[in-house]
């Protein structure tokens, strides 16, 4: 077991600004020290110590994925352990080191062996990390279902709310809900007891009733623009809502399909950086090379996002976070906001406060790019790997 881990000569977007010509120490899944290049020769290190050259590549704090449900033939809908550490390993190939796992809402008992089948999986990985799980439904509106299955919604329900709780050994990390639901107010209060952030989603709220919902929390809006009511001049809706309030963060899924790309600058213009985060909201199937291509039950066809072969609705996306980082960028945006919306403000909007920022004291996940955006180097708690594969050092 080697001392430390030294990347050296790297262009440093540490969460804050971007440092050129600086180096990362990295020591016992911590990092230890930043430093401007010119201190490497002076500073003292231990002889094991495993030393990067960056040669000018960027490096970033790892990626963090708080919307996907799966990725490269493998997902949540498996309700099996062994997919989501398959997810785990694939995902650390395109920069992830954190992930939350994301379920459709589906049938009780369905629903509580996907929980089960994460709750498992968590401490195992031999990639990125699971940080919990995010629950997307059952609490949501039937009128703007996406491509979720009526039949697996539920009115809001303490009981059931409960045992997705207890299912989940307190591991939900964040949920989205439909603010107009009957009886939300008392789900909402639940939810905060436990600590569980809640976003609006595949909701049909009215401005009004997402006011009602930001006086319960509900402060961070699922997939922008995707399955929520319009914006309209005479009720601006969920989306009018974001728009209006600095204070709602949201979601943002850059594939150039969910949302176009010009809307996406014009919402930087309008909301603070930081209130901004990249997900993918990937399915199983995205990566994957053989078919058929199956996601939640049903196939799909690719055409630079999935769509529903039945009825060519918009299935969910084929992203992934490098995927994502390299599309804000060519949309003619800075690296630097593609890596705060890709790292730092999913860490900080989900309370992962050891995460997203390359500093001192917080953990060692950090993703090497090369000047065309591709990964280099993936670091998970100071674990090496090379094009996802391991270093041994």
């Amino acid at each position: 077991m080697v001392a430390g881990v030294c990347i050296h000569n790297a262009t440093v977007f540490n969460g804050y600004t971007m440092m050129p010509h600086c180096a990362v120490l990295v020591r016992q899944n911590k990092i230890i020290d930043v430093f401007n290049e010119d201190r490497l020769a002076r500073k003292k290190f231990k002889a094991d110590t495993f030393f990067i050259d960056a040669k000018g590549a960027y490096l970033s704090p790892g990626f963090i994925d708080t919307h996907i449900h799966g990725f490269a033939g493998y997902g949540t809908e498996d309700c099996q352990p062994q997919s989501i550490l398959k997810m785990s390993e694939h995902l650390l190939k395109y920069g992830v080191t954190s992930f939350i796992p994301t379920l459709y809402a589906a049938p009780r008992t369905q629903m509580l062996a996907a929980i089960k089948a994460v709750v498992k999986a968590m401490g195992q990985e031999k990639g990125a990390r699971i940080l919990g799980l995010h629950l997307e439904g059952p609490f949501i509106s039937p009128q703007r279902l996406g491509v979720q299955s009526a039949d697996s919604l539920s009115p809001v329900d303490l009981n059931l709310m409960e045992e997705l709780w207890h299912a989940s050994e307190g591991h939900i990390v964040n949920m989205t809900v439909a603010p107009e639901l009957k009886n939300m107010r008392e789900l909402a209060l639940y939810c905060l007891s436990k600590g569980i952030f809640l976003q609006a989603g595949h909701t049909n709220a009215t401005y009004a009733q997402m006011i009602e919902g930001m006086q319960a929390r509900i402060m961070h809006v699922t997939h922008l623009f995707n399955a929520m009511s319009r914006m309209h001049h005479r009720d601006p809706g969920a989306v009018g809502a974001v728009f209006i309030h600095p204070e709602l963060s949201c979601e943002v899924i850059a594939d150039g399909i969910h949302i176009n790309p010009e809307i996406i600058k014009f919402l930087l213009t309008c909301k603070s950086l930081d209130k901004v985060v990249l997900v993918t909201d990937a399915l199983k199937p995205t990566k994957q090379k053989k078919k058929p291509l199956i996601a939640n039950g049903e196939e799909v066809y690719l055409d630079r996002c999935f769509y529903r072969k039945s009825d060519n609705a918009i299935a969910g996306s084929a992203l992934s976070m490098v995927d994502s980082v390299r599309n804000i960028v060519s949309y003619g945006l800075h690296l630097e906001q593609a890596v705060h919306m890709a790292a730092t403000n999913p860490a900080r909007i989900m309370k992962q406060d050891h995460l997203g920022v390359i500093a001192p004291g917080y953990d060692a996940d950090l993703v090497l790019l090369d000047e065309k955006l591709n990964v280099l180097y993936t670091i998970i708690q100071g674990k090496v790997f090379h094009k996802g594969k391991a270093v041994s050092i």
